[in-house]
């Protein structure tokens, strides 16, 4: 039976959802005012393969994530840019778009916008107000009442009185206690703006997850996931906010995955030290980046290091090398591996585990090609099988080792992903030296060992390695991949 780690109870339980054999889940999603970074994909790859495994198992998943367009930040930037905050979050909605399908993380079912639900949220904050669990400021923003929720910061494990020991109130703030969080804040003059019960304005970064959830998947479902850094305050003024309105429990389980790390800080745009996801294709594979991000456990921190990308790269490089030259034969997963792959899933999304089956199978299909080429096919089969339950092993193995960022066979794949990768392929340092080049070498290769030339058949060859090019000499020729 799978087991989640919970975060509100801090422990593995059995999954068990409300309705059998139905799996509501809401993730947060993207603030749209720059590109993804790589710490966003961490969070999205995560959870896309929750999702598969949800799926995989059985359940129907209704999958939610939102996009919030409108906040301080996003009018910041529109600002900065001289352009309508519209047209901002319109273009890096489509960027994100882009990346997520380079890196083959399936559109969820429903991806509600903040500017779309603002009728949801009001009526929200309404309840709130009318069961005096929010107020409304003397300076026109409406706050919620933390005071009045008595089981707040249980899901973080903080004690009000000791948050309350380091907060304070902003001069500009008209609320009655420090640890009031915001529901809707008025509109200063130039800034974009809704109409409501309190004046223009707009609604505050907690209430719209309160919101666009309870209206995709009702007022309690199964699984809230999101990063660590999201647990406090946002998550916890979440639970606060939609238990007060519904008077009943929100989310079942809580996820969180941790962050991602550089030189053992943690990457964020407000420190300065992150890579967007379009850096990072310009030098690997997109299911380089995903083996990268699951080769560590989903609640643990994740290191951003080139020698643990090169370690990803060669990683699945062995399980392409397994899958190359082998016949196309149907899977039969209902073996000991796939029984092994399970458990590993089932223990919380172990996806370290999961990939140890991988290479295992890989090893093992290496070790039978040269004696039974058809058991090896149907261990291929089984390879590709369980790989596609993580979103990898999804490219043609030559392709792949020849340094091709393209999945085949994708079926979310859009015009806009050939796109992105078109681009990506154009200047990414893996790709070296030309298809074309690196034929016509092999060509003057065989001629020289042909002619027993073995001085210049080894200076291609090292030639070629130089270049990351490694070549195989097989009975059927020679073949090659990219290091």
């Amino acid at each position: 039976m799978l087991q989640i780690f919970n975060s509100l109870s801090r422990q593995k339980e059995a999954f068990q959802p409300i309705v059998p054999g139905q799996v509501r889940m809401y993730v947060c999603g993207m603030t749209v005012y720059d590109y993804c970074h790589i710490g966003h994909a961490r969070v999205m790859v995560v959870f896309d393969v929750v999702v598969r495994w949800l799926k995989a198992s059985g359940f129907a998943v209704t999958y939610v994530r939102n996009i919030t367009d409108i906040d301080d930040k996003i009018i910041r930037r529109a600002q900065e840019n001289g352009e309508h905050f519209n047209d901002l979050t319109a273009r890096f909605i489509q960027a994100m778009h882009e990346d997520l399908a380079a890196l083959s993380i399936l559109p969820p079912t429903h991806e509600p916008r903040a500017t779309a639900a603002m009728a949801d949220i009001i009526a929200m904050i309404q309840v709130l107000i009318e069961k005096g669990f929010a107020y409304a400021g003397t300076s026109g923003d409406v706050y919620y009442a933390v005071s009045r929720f008595a089981r707040y910061g249980t899901l973080a494990n903080k004690r009000l009185e000791d948050l309350r020991a380091g907060a304070r109130i902003e001069v500009e703030e008209a609320k009655n206690d420090p640890l009031d969080f915001v529901l809707w804040k008025a509109a200063k003059p130039g800034e974009p703006g809704w109409d409501s019960p309190w004046g223009q304005g707009r609604p505050g970064w907690h209430i719209e997850c309160s919101a666009m959830s309870t209206r995709c998947l009702g007022e309690h479902f199964d699984i809230h996931g999101g990063g660590m850094d999201l647990k406090f305050p946002h998550h916890e003024n979440e639970i606060a906010q939609s238990e007060a309105a519904s008077g009943h429990r929100y989310v079942n389980v809580w996820m969180h995955n941790g962050f991602v790390q550089v030189n053992e800080e943690k990457m964020s745009k407000s420190l300065g030290n992150f890579f967007t996801v379009r850096e990072v294709l310009r030098r690997y594979q997109p299911e380089v980046v995903r083996l990268f991000i699951l080769s560590s456990h989903y609640r643990g921190p994740l290191n951003y290091a080139d020698e643990n990308f090169n370690h990803a790269k060669a990683s699945l490089n062995r399980l392409y090398t397994a899958l190359r030259g082998l016949p196309v034969v149907d899977s039969s997963v209902e073996d000991a591996w796939f029984s092994r792959f399970r458990a590993a899933m089932d223990d919380d999304f172990n996806t370290p585990e999961a990939l140890a089956v991988l290479f295992d199978l890989a090893r093992e299909i290496n070790r039978l090609r040269s004696e039974d080429e058809g058991n090896a096919a149907r261990l291929g089969a089984n390879l590709r099988y369980l790989g596609g339950l993580l979103g990898l092993l999804q490219c043609d193995p030559e392709l792949f080792l020849k340094g091709s960022p393209t999945p085949q066979n994708n079926q979310h794949v859009t015009g806009n992903l050939a796109g992105i990768l078109d681009d990506v392929a154009g200047v990414t340092e893996t790709t070296g030296l030309a298809e074309t080049a690196i034929d016509r070498l092999l060509a003057q290769r065989s001629a020289a060992r042909k002619s027993k030339d073995w001085v210049e058949a080894d200076k291609i060859r090292d030639q070629l390695q130089v270049a990351g090019i490694v070549l195989e000499d097989t009975p059927n020729g020679t073949i090659w991949r990219r290091g």
